[in-house]
């Protein structure tokens, strides 16, 4: 078991995977489930919800919901890209209106402020538009005195992940755990200088995409969402 405070990562850090160690997000969210599950002691820790962060996260934290039996939610963030680089991001949005960016990507891509505020506004207006479809009558979970599980399908720039977890502390949060497959070192120690406890199964180093450790790494639609949502609200 790792012991307390000390985020899986550093305990066990992996320089060597397969080519592809996940074979799609369900099976990446059973490992993590495991692992978690392992580590809470077989039970799951009082006051405890999962978000995933849409809409690739959503796949994975379901799996980590069914194996600690907790209720599962959506937290939605927003990548924004590069102009012309969509795939890489300068920073990230969240609900609640935080924003991260990423200085150093936007001065080696030389982004402006005016296409900086017009990547924000588009993204901003698919962050109101999912948080529409995915929540539909329900409230807002709370916060405020529980442990909160973030889970994606991985960690790249860390600026989605970041972001978050900017926004879920200003709701006072008892405890903050980040739960990856996979992730990036050096935006994990980002990452982890925010969060309470980290829990990733592999750092590949050298590490391109998230993409690449998963045979099956297809887009998750809206609707598998909102499936999956309904059943573990």
């Amino acid at each position: 078991m790792t012991p307390p405070n000390r985020p899986f990562w550093r305990s066990h850090p992996s320089s060597h995977s397969p080519s592809h160690p996940f074979c799609d997000r369900a099976a990446a969210g059973q490992a993590l489930g495991q692992r978690l599950f392992q580590q809470f002691l077989r039970s799951s820790p009082p006051n405890s919800r999962i978000f995933g962060l849409p809409r690739g996260g959503i796949p994975v934290a379901y799996e980590i919901a069914l194996a600690l039996g907790v209720p599962l939610d959506a937290f939605l963030v927003r990548k924004l890209g590069v102009p012309n680089q969509p795939e890489l991001a300068m920073g990230a949005i969240a609900s609640g209106g935080i924003h991260y960016l990423n200085s150093h990507i936007m001065g080696a891509f030389q982004v402006s402020s005016d296409a900086l505020e017009a990547v924000i506004q588009q993204e901003q207006q698919e962050l109101e538009r999912r948080e529409s479809l995915y929540r539909q009558s329900r409230p807002a979970p709370v916060i405020q005195g529980q442990h909160i599980i973030v889970v994606d399908d991985g960690i790249a720039t860390g600026a989605s992940m970041i972001v978050a977890l900017l926004a879920l502390r200003t709701q006072d949060p008892r405890k903050l755990t980040v739960a990856v497959p996979v992730a990036a070192r050096s935006s994990l120690e980002k990452v982890s200088a925010i969060a309470d406890d980290v829990v990733c199964l592999i750092c590949p180093d050298p590490f391109d995409s998230v993409g690449q450790w998963y045979l099956d790494f297809t887009q998750v639609s809206d609707t598998a969402v909102c499936d999956l949502l309904m059943h573990r609200c």
